[in-house]
């Protein structure tokens, strides 16, 4: 894509989460191609990799979030949030663990099953305790808070805080904050991420998503 062109992103299999709820009768049917325009060329596709919403505008319906805010309210708030790869969570007495159970069952789109480990590698990489390096990291100081990421098994994760802060849950539930595969290195998320979600992305001349 050049810069200063408007980008194309054809998309197939269902819309993000917008777009489901403007078409409902579009979203029950699968497959297809919907060819979504873009404002901005992103310098890549790693949504974590980016500072603007320029990649996460067509790159969500790839991923799936822990939590996000439930589409159907206007308002964001801590009370308009539900799960989404986790199936719920709970707070520690004192406010300094974040618990997530995490659905069994799902997969990332190459095949391999989604599991904790998927999670302590995305947040590791944010907080910079990984070998894998992100090349830009713009929302590290959102978890400078988190001490560590331990789970229970393949599918419960914490998150332990250095003291409270109930908002955490707010910043696990934007757009910006997917979880991604601990299989997949940054650099091939740059350029072609593997995600959860409805979509995936494909190998076209154009920035392509297609569906699964």
């Amino acid at each position: 894509m050049r810069r200063g062109r408007r980008a194309f992103f054809p998309i197939a299999a269902g819309l993000a989460a917008a777009f489901l709820l403007a078409f409902p009768a579009t979203a029950q049917k699968a497959g297809g191609t919907l060819q979504m325009p873009n404002f901005a060329s992103p310098a890549s596709m790693s949504i974590h990799e980016e500072s603007t919403i320029a990649a996460g505008i067509p790159m969500m319906g790839v991923f799936n979030n822990l939590v996000v805010f439930d589409q159907h309210i206007a308002q964001n708030s801590l009370a308009s949030i539900v799960p989404d790869l986790a199936t719920g969570w709970s707070w520690s007495e004192d406010g300094t663990a974040l618990t997530l159970p995490l659905r069994q069952g799902v997969k990332w789109h190459d095949g391999k099953p989604f599991t904790a480990r998927d999670v302590k590698c995305t947040w590791d990489a944010l907080m910079e305790r990984s070998a894998e390096k992100l090349r830009i990291n713009p929302r590290k100081a959102w978890y400078r808070n988190v001490q560590e990421i331990t789970s229970s098994g393949d599918y419960e994760v914490t998150f332990h805080l250095k003291r409270p802060q109930p908002y955490l849950v707010a910043l696990l539930a934007s757009g910006q904050s997917p979880v991604y595969p601990c299989h997949v290195t940054p650099a091939q998320m740059r350029q072609q991420p593997i995600g959860t979600g409805p979509f995936n992305l494909s190998n076209t001349s154009r920035t392509s998503i297609s569906g699964w």
